[in-house]
């Protein structure tokens, strides 16, 4: 594997005081693949949480909204990893409300943001949350309305001791600059093709920029041909190799690839020791 990338580093500190492996699991893929797809058997997933721990994952990624019938990914957390290990860290967020058929299409008020808190805090068998996101809006767009108000609440209860940390997702720059007015920001998850000046923003603050669906990013997918060149050249996986890619953009991005396959986990766990040369990452941009 090639090693002459300046991006090397593999942990990162959340707030200053929680240290991550910057490639970490997302656990939407538990309950289903898609928010509307077949449900998966809940063990699979209790194996898939356990084995990410021995593999070194310490930095979960999760939601109250990622359930698909009975199986809801916290509680999935909740029985694979108690007692939770000292260095785990576990991020959650809160905001969009389930539509009659589970799939998320409506807002929190902010008398609603507590209840949400809570209930996470029940279901993953916690007394305080690592990290709790306001997840703002729905999967297109961003900006246009004011989140000042509801991220007051969750500083509120950070402020109570119900929550350790606090981020934002899908905000655009004034949003972000609206939530830190009111508290310190430690992450911001958003979709990585919409905002690369909010990452160089994130990266120059502390602060950690974790992407959702950002395989590819900048707006497309990676050009096959040449992903099928470099990873060929390294020796690794097309799916490593955009993993490791994105992990090279920035020391501040953190990576949370999901999945439900024990098989997947571990060839993209193993993506953290691609370390992938400016030849290879020069290739990939064409």
């Amino acid at each position: 594997m090639n090693s002459t990338n300046p991006v090397t580093t593999k942990t990162f500190s959340l707030g200053g005081d929680l240290t991550v492996n910057r490639l970490g699991f997302g656990a939407m893929r538990l309950p289903a693949g898609t928010f509307d797809g077949p449900t998966r058997d809940p063990e699979t997933g209790i194996a898939v949480l356990r084995r990410a721990m021995d593999l070194g994952v310490n930095h979960i990624d999760t939601a109250g909204f990622y359930n698909r019938g009975t199986v809801r990914a916290n509680e999935l957390i909740r029985r694979a990893l108690t007692p939770y290990r000292d260095d785990l860290v576990i991020a959650t967020k809160v905001g969009p409300l389930p539509g009659p058929n589970g799939v998320p299409s409506g807002q929190a008020t902010p008398d609603q943001l507590r209840g949400l808190v809570e209930t996470d805090l029940r279901a993953l068998g916690l007394d305080r949350l690592d990290l709790v996101y306001l997840r703002v809006g729905g999967m297109t767009g961003l900006g246009g309305e004011s989140i000042a108000e509801r991220f007051a609440v969750l500083a509120e209860l950070r402020a109570q001791g119900l929550i350790r940390h606090l981020g934002v997702s899908n905000v655009d720059a004034a949003q972000f600059a609206e939530a830190r007015a009111i508290a310190p920001v430690t992450a911001v998850q958003n979709q990585y093709a919409d905002d690369m000046g909010l990452l160089a923003e994130c990266e120059e603050a502390g602060i950690a920029y974790v992407p959702y669906f950002p395989l590819g990013g900048g707006g497309s997918p990676l050009d096959a041909e040449r992903l099928g060149r470099v990873a060929a050249r390294v020796g690794a996986s097309t799916m490593q190799v955009q993993i490791a890619a994105l992990l090279a953009v920035s020391p501040s991005v953190l990576a949370i690839p999901g999945t439900g396959s024990l098989g997947h986990l571990e060839e993209n766990v193993a993506s953290g020791d691609l370390v992938l040369s400016e030849e290879d990452l020069s290739d990939l941009r064409g």
